[in-house]
């Protein structure tokens, strides 16, 4: 019998197995309906997690707190979760029409509602990316909190460390804290984290907020409180799947209804039977790029386009914002705030009414009948599966099917890259779905070559679908960018967006066979610098003008510019 070889598997082969576990164990631990993350049913997904190690975690497999990684998570989960011993994934089950006060995390679009003092809400009406996003968030800071247990229980009687006992009479005080207070319990954080002095202090006041300066100390209080009750008194956190949750998730109820609100819009304005262009973008470019520049040249004498779409991207300019968006309604847009609970608000265009004289396309050609642009805001992973999906369904108006005339997509949206810094632009050739290694080719209409003499670098190439952006790891992306996949960078929704559009244009023929796509993303990161993935901060103003030409190239093929 021929002696088996020990194969050693590589690391990008150990991370590749261990995403698979934790998207296994997710939906499994999903379909019994509720487990204790740091009990015997989470241990599974705690070590796929730290087998794992993904970039944006830091140092989660160390004994030391992970800070970037905290603040990541923590902006991305609701004010108060680190109280909540009871974490319960819902539904839309109509507590917005209670008297509870919807919770949405800064970095998030999701409803979450505090029901008392030891249980949080969260609504998924996004799917099941949502529920992976915040499973491996929640596994992350319970992870953490046992780490800071480790650090100040003495034993298993429930003494405590000094550094503790301080931290808990700052807590329990509950007052804003002098400079010297501050320092103070910063100096015993610092010990219970096992961080430095400069290092506490160089993140603690990206957590505050106007209502909780010190919101850091009172995490670290939280997280580690909890964690030291599950191993002294048993009392462990518990996540819950509400039933209505578990029977409604992948049935399309939030597309569906979003679709038709769409759909039953242009009807009203009789847009349905027009040419259709669908942009998923965000809710200000296509807006500031056919108008902002005509409304707002006055106030910017003598100043380029992008230093107008730099303001207007200003937190602080509102009536700049307000102005165009003005302007924009009274030429041809209709807003359409999302109520279906997808969280993905939409804007409609009906060019007819756009003067091109007052607009940044004064040499659109319209031939035939004026195209009609519907904008709508980024899906989230999954999610754009399902809005695709039923936005190309034919309309169903009394007996009569109507089918859409959607003679283009386009995709523009934030993406990491693996070569190159933020800011660049990517044009993919193809999406590889990660978890499956489906993977879906097309022709793009828009090229590198198209991007070229605007000083920021471009490339071209396949890109990969992730099952979440927080579950990347050097390993896994280096293979993919350096093997014969030759991935340029990473994202969450293109597999899922083209999937939709070949199966409604190919094979359900709802809309035209020979619909035109564009796919194109400009990098909010590269996972494979140190320092440089999504857990070092945002883009800034870094990512306005690869966003606006990614728009302004959109835009001009819709008008036939050359």
């Amino acid at each position: 019998m021929k002696e088996i070889k020990n194969i050693s598997r590589s690391r990008a082969q150990e991370s590749s197995a261990a995403i698979e576990r934790l998207y296994i164990t997710m939906r499994h631990l999903f379909n019994r309906g509720f487990y204790k993350p740091m009990g015997i049913s989470g241990e599974t997904l705690r070590e796929a997690l730290l087998s794992l190690h993904p970039e944006i975690y830091g140092t989660i497999a160390e004994e030391k707190v992970e800070l970037n990684g905290l603040l990541y998570v923590i902006e991305r989960l609701p004010i108060g979760i680190e109280e909540c011993r009871y974490i319960n994934l819902t539904s839309d089950e109509g507590y917005s029409k209670s008297h509870f006060q919807a919770i949405v995390p800064p970095k998030r679009r999701r409803n979450c509602y505090r029901i008392d003092d030891e249980q949080m809400n969260i609504e998924i009406t996004r799917g099941r990316s949502d529920i992976y996003d915040i499973l491996t968030h929640l596994t992350f800071i319970f992870i953490e909190s046992h780490k800071i247990k480790d650090r100040v229980l003495i034993d298993e009687d429930g003494r405590l460390t000094r550094d503790w006992e301080k931290l808990e009479q700052v807590i329990l005080q509950n007052k804003k804290l002098t400079l010297v207070e501050r320092e103070k319990a910063i100096s015993h954080v610092s010990n219970i984290l096992g961080r430095t002095f400069a290092e506490v202090l160089d993140i603690y006041d990206s957590f505050a907020t106007q209502q909780a300066p010190e919101r850091f100390l009172h995490i670290i209080y939280w997280l580690g409180k909890l964690a030291i009750e599950e191993v002294v008194d048993n009392n462990k956190r518990t996540i819950t799947f509400s039933p209505i949750l578990r029977e409604r998730l992948g049935h399309h109820i939030h597309g569906e209804i979003w679709a038709n609100n769409i759909k039953k819009v242009l009807l009203k304005n009789k847009l349905i039977h027009r040419p259709i262009h669908v942009i998923s973008a965000n809710m200000h470019s296509v807006m500031n790029s056919l108008f902002a520049t005509h409304v707002l040249k006055g106030k910017f004498k003598d100043q380029s386009d992008f230093v107008i779409y730099e303001e207007l991207s200003k937190s602080s300019n509102n009536d700049l914002r307000a102005k165009a968006e003005e302007f924009a309604i009274k030429h041809g847009m209709i807003s359409l705030p999302d109520t279906s609970g997808t969280n993905i608000d939409v804007q409609i265009f009906d060019t007819a009414k756009i003067d091109w004289n007052k607009s940044a396309f004064p040499n659109a050609k319209v031939e035939g009948e004026h195209p009609v642009i519907i904008v709508m805001d980024y899906a989230f992973g999954e999610q754009a599966y399902e809005t695709i999906d039923e936005l190309l369904k034919p309309y169903k108006d009394g007996q009569e099917k109507v089918f859409l005339n959607v003679e283009s997509v386009s995709i523009m949206g934030k993406a990491g890259i693996l070569e190159g810094g933020k800011g660049d632009i990517m044009i993919p050739s193809a999406h590889i779905n990660e978890g499956t290694g489906d993977n879906y080719p097309f022709d793009n209409e828009l090229s590198a070559e198209m991007f070229e003499g605007n000083e920021i670098p471009v490339f071209a190439g396949p890109m990969i679908t992730v099952l979440g952006t927080s579950l990347q790891n050097k390993d896994l992306l280096k293979f993919f960018h350096e093997s014969t996949w030759g991935v340029i960078g990473l994202e969450m929704e293109g597999a899922y967006y083209q999937k939709a559009i070949q199966s409604a244009s190919k094979i359900r023929k709802s809309i035209p066979s020979n619909v035109k796509v564009r796919y194109a993303y400009y990098a909010s990161d590269n996972p494979l610098e140190t320092g440089s993935t999504l857990a070092s901060g945002g883009l800034g103003t870094t990512g306005v003008k690869p966003t606006y030409l990614i728009t302004i190239k959109i835009l001009e093929q819709i008008f036939n510019i050359k």
